[in-house]
């Protein structure tokens, strides 16, 4: 329950930023500078509020459109333990029987886009469902998250599947798909190893919540989730399900329960993954290729495709304008159309070569805007990633990056950490193929930079950070971006990642810093393909807040808490540069 000693339950006024579009907002303000009477509305009502306006566009989207000869038909599909969940069907013309393709989403089902999209897919030959997940929207129980998808009690994904399979209109055998929220669904559905799965066709999809979800490099995102009460029946679901994380501040029994990398053994279809270089989750998109590929079970393991393209997260949005960048069209990725080819191909014998396409496609992203730069090319391969060597680039004083190792008196960087004024990164999604340079300029932000490169320079695979370190405070958090500066001065981000360092040794438990005393910090930064051109510089931006996409931590090292704390402190991190501590980032160039 989120609570205040003022004014009982309560919400923070960034929680409407939820609903309002990225970039239609001023500047973060902390909650203590909010009115009171403004920050006392109860989190109930509000949510409430919310979900009304929700059931309210359902209905008004659910108006009649037309969908072809496709009919689309409303049903309660039953669970296991009697509750029904809300799915919305969209039946081909003709007598059947047919495939069934089906996606799981907390998320609305009624927009007009996405009925038209799955009428579209259901006018190939397909039963499609959307199936909307417990205890949201029509759907009935307790929302518990991804919880009631997995391999515990509840199966509801499981149960879907069969249900499908078990009508007259099918052929029993079933396909999913879904991105996002609709990934994760597939990866627990895999592992539950319902009898009629035959494929599976995934986007920017993720394995571990605890890692990739309800926290990124172990920052916790209370204020991002506390939005999800929007989408439930009751709301107050959710904020039983916050306190329960919160309840958990470690990757323990309860966050193994929600990781399917545990459980590749049990993997056993074919699937097709599309990843995107301008998202955070790429991280789960390869990991799931890499571990059914390799380690599922005997119809998993060498029947997996992945694709890699220059796109941010999303669903079909696999286009070749993306950010503030337009790639060439060979960039474009037909989502739909392939999509199609390949649940032909499984669910209806069709010998169309899809198995044969090769196993891994990634695009190599390059300058845009100059003709003779390399890159911005398909590759294909065997695995992912393909082979490289390290290569260690040195932060430097001054705000350099080179290959040299620093000097024994390389000296440090320091910057101001100060949670209650945060530097700022706006939205909630990461700002990929965008101009970094406003939040590089900002007062606590430190960049990295190396001379304008001689000859292209390409970084394939996962790039690495080690950093040493110190602090004022007990527990801080390190943002580190990676970006391709044009001559003409853009910074073009292509990944980040924040690391809190009281789990620098591990999810498993904390080691809180000694104020003062330097320490290593050792973390992925993100995968990426890239050459960047002569001409060109490589930067390296180093901070420790970025409000709101990185929620700030309070830096007392305290137990971490939904509601943010009153006794947060400022602190004075440092970046150490020289021969004993030499920070770096360990980049990827291929052989």
């Amino acid at each position: 329950m989120t609570h205040s000693t003022q004014c009982g339950n309560a919400f923070k006024l960034e929680d409407i930023s939820l609903i309002i579009p990225a970039g239609k907002i001023g500047p973060p303000m902390h909650p203590r500078s909010i009115p009171l009477n403004i920050r006392c509305l109860s989190l109930y009502g509000f949510a409430t509020a919310i979900l009304m306006l929700t059931l309210i566009g359902s209905i008004a989207a659910a108006d009649k459109i037309d969908l072809g000869d496709v009919r689309e038909k409303h049903v309660m599909i039953p669970m296991r333990d009697g509750k029904k969940l809300s799915a919305y069907l969209y039946i081909p013309a003709g007598k059947g029987p047919w495939p069934a393709l089906f996606e799981q989403r907390y998320g609305g089902l009624q927009g007009t886009s996405t009925r038209k999209a799955a009428a579209e897919l259901a006018s190939e030959g397909f039963v499609v469902a959307l199936v909307n997940f417990r205890g949201t929207h029509l759907s009935e129980g307790t929302y518990v998250g991804y919880r009631a998808l997995q391999w515990g009690a509840l199966q509801d994904g499981y149960d879907s599947c069969e249900w499908l399979a078990d009508q007259d209109w099918c052929t029993g055998k079933i396909g999913t798909f879904g991105s996002s929220q609709g990934g994760y669904a597939q990866n627990y559905l895999a592992v539950t190893e319902p009898p009629h799965l035959v494929c599976q066709y995934m986007t920017d999809t993720g394995l571990s919540l605890f890692e990739e979800g309800y926290r990124i490099g172990g920052t916790t995102r209370p204020e991002r989730f506390k939005g999800m009460a929007g989408v439930c029946r009751d709301p107050e679901d959710n904020a039983r399900l916050l306190a329960e994380w919160f309840a958990h501040p470690h990757y323990d029994e309860y966050w193994q329960a929600e990781d399917c990398t545990r459980h590749f053994d049990k993997m056993n279809v074919p699937c097709m993954t599309i990843g995107s270089w301008y998202d955070f989750m790429n991280q789960g998109s390869i990991a799931s290729f890499q571990g059914r590929q390799h380690q599922g079970g005997p119809n998993s393991r060498g029947k997996q495709q992945l694709v890699v393209g220059p796109w941010l997260h999303g669903r079909l949005n696999k286009g070749n304008r993306v950010g503030q960048l337009v790639y060439p069209k060979n960039a474009i990725w037909p989502v739909r159309e392939h999509m199609v080819r390949w649940f032909n191909h499984y669910l209806k014998g069709e010998e169309n070569g899809v198995e044969q396409d090769p196993t891994v496609r990634y695009y190599v992203m390059g300058a845009l805007g100059e003709g003779d730069a390399p890159g911005n090319v398909w590759r294909t391969a065997k695995d992912f990633p393909p082979p490289a060597k390290p290569v260690e680039m040195f932060l430097q004083t001054d705000g350099k990056l080179s290959a040299a190792a620093p000097p024994a008196d390389g000296g440090s960087t320091s910057y101001t950490s100060d949670p209650l004024h945060p530097m700022q990164i706006p939205g909630r999604g990461f700002p990929g193929a965008t101009d970094a340079r406003p939040f590089e300029e900002q007062a606590e932000v430190r960049t990295f930079t190396t001379e304008p490169l001689t000859k292209p320079v390409e970084w394939t695979g996962r790039v690495q950070a080690e950093l040493y370190v110190s602090s004022t405070a007990r527990d801080t958090d390190f943002i580190v971006r990676i970006s391709d500066v044009y001559p003409d001065g853009r910074s073009i981000l292509i990944v980040d990642y924040p690391w809190r360092a009281r789990y620098r040794e591990g999810f498993d438990h904390e080691t809180l810093m000694t104020p003062g005393e330097v320490t290593k910090i050792a973390f992925p930064v993100g995968w990426m393909s890239q050459i960047f051109n002569a001409g060109h510089r490589i930067r390296v931006t180093i901070a420790s807040t970025g409000a709101p996409l990185y929620e700030p931590n309070p830096q007392t090292g305290k137990p971490l808490t939904i509601e943010f704390p009153d006794d947060a402190v400022s602190a004075v991190n440092t970046i150490h540069h020289n021969r004993e501590h030499a920070s770096r980032i360990i980049a990827p160039v291929p052989e």
